[in-house]
């Protein structure tokens, strides 16, 4: 099959847009902020430097946003075991639960346009999710 990946990039770039606006929480955290509590559950706890790097933001925007999760009980702050100069950011059991309390109302938010949609379309999608998670580099759940 021959396919113009820079065609399927704009499509998928289109139906990530999309949605991201059907699964978007209005209110609460900001993207960067999820995704710095989603990159501690998956790593681990981390140097303030390293999830600046990781989310693509500079050290004092993260140092600002790591201050105000810390404020709300979502990350604390841990001296690094191996060097007691460093601080780690680790995710707190309430950073945790806000995370897992998100996903499942993305996924009650997607539950009602997946069932509207045709069995045929369902098995496709089930069937790309796991080339969509490699493309993506998240871990595929079972």
């Amino acid at each position: 099959m021959d396919v113009d990946r820079r065609e399927l990039a704009a499509r998928l770039d289109d139906v990530v847009i999309g949605l991201r606006r059907l699964t978007l929480d209005r209110q609460g955290l900001s993207l960067t902020a999820a995704a710095t509590l989603l990159t501690l559950r998956r790593s681990g706890p981390a140097r303030l430097t390293d999830l600046a790097v990781a989310e693509g933001v500079s050290q004092p925007s993260m140092t600002a946003l790591i201050g105000r999760l810390t404020t709300t009980g979502l990350v604390q702050r841990r001296t690094d075991p191996g060097d007691g100069r460093a601080v780690l950011i680790t995710l707190t059991d309430a950073g945790a639960d806000l995370l897992d309390r998100r996903r499942e109302a993305r996924a009650v938010r997607l539950a009602g346009p997946l069932a509207g949609l045709p069995d045929d379309d369902v098995r496709a999608i089930t069937a790309a999710l796991p080339a969509l998670a490699r493309l993506a580099g998240v871990p595929t759940h079972s």
